[in-house]
């Protein structure tokens, strides 16, 4: 049987409210699994829910209802907080949030340190983490020197050094340009390749999800649809009722689709787009 790395069962969250009639719930009855070592995409246009359902993967929020646990430690149970949160780490959308230090390899050590990592092995982990995002030769650099996306990888650097088994991307690329964010995406598909670890990448951007195993969208606090990229973004018109895009080359394949050419409608990428044009020739 599979290890489950997370499982959401049944799990409402409501903001506390200061008017009484407000009773709207953030996250609705949500249920789902992910399995260690799978990528999973959440999307969901603003306000759905989607970064509240993240924020209980590793304790930050706790249900209102049901129950989440991280590998089997409920997050509810203030004992296990600290455990959750080694687990779980998370990145968040202002790589400035997350970095502490004034030289790089400082801000990826103060993870373990906190830990109480001998220095040793902090050494060891501060450089093979920095080697894995392709920034060891900034080591000694200040972070405020680098770009968006080079920061991003040193935060991601930085939850890495404490060894995590699951990582959690809260829209960790919204900040960045579209080099940036191919930079930490390329890191993000490299740890969940390379290291088999668990990723959870919550996204707007569609190109990023089509690179995940598998897809929950979330639409007021429920899961609207749940699959693979290809089965997710083949259904173009429920994508689009839902206020979300699909990837461009998806779409066009939709409209070729529609103005009577005979082409796949789950196209993900631009091969597969050149070879069934190759093939209508």
């Amino acid at each position: 049987m599979e290890e489950k790395m997370i499982d959401c069962q049944n799990v409402s969250f409501k903001y506390d409210s200061s008017s009484e009639n407000d009773s709207k719930l953030a996250v609705d009855d949500v249920t789902f699994q992910v399995k260690k070592g799978e990528f999973l995409a959440i999307l969901g246009k603003n306000g759905s829910g989607k970064s509240t359902i993240a924020k209980h993967m590793n304790a930050l929020l706790v249900p209102t209802n049901g129950k989440m646990y991280v590998e089997n430690l409920d997050t509810s149970d203030e004992k296990n907080i600290w455990n959750v949160r080694n687990k779980a780490g998370m990145v968040f959308q202002n790589p400035d949030n997350q970095i502490v230090a004034t030289i790089v390899e400082e801000d990826v050590a103060f993870g373990p340190e906190n830990l109480g990592i001998d220095p040793k092995e902090i050494r060891e982990r501060v450089d093979d983490c920095l080697k894995k995002v392709n920034m060891y030769k900034y080591r000694k650099h200040a972070p405020h020197l680098l770009s968006g996306g080079q920061k991003q990888r040193v935060a991601i650097a930085g939850v890495l050094a404490m060894r995590p088994h699951c990582i959690i991307f809260d829209e960790s690329t919204a900040m960045l340009d579209p080099s940036g964010r191919r930079e930490v995406m390329n890191t993000i598909k490299e740890i969940n390749d390379s290291y088999n670890m668990t990723v959870i990448l919550i996204t707007h951007y569609m190109e990023e999800a089509a690179k995940s195993d598998r897809i929950i969208v979330i639409d007021e606090g429920k899961i609207a649809m749940e699959g693979t990229p290809r089965n997710v973004f083949s259904q173009v018109e429920k994508m689009k009722k839902l206020g979300l895009d699909v990837p461009q080359i998806t779409e066009l394949a939709y409209e070729l689709k529609k103005s009577g050419v005979n082409i796949k409608s789950d196209i993900l990428t631009i091969n597969e787009m050149v070879n069934e044009l190759c093939r209508l020739k």
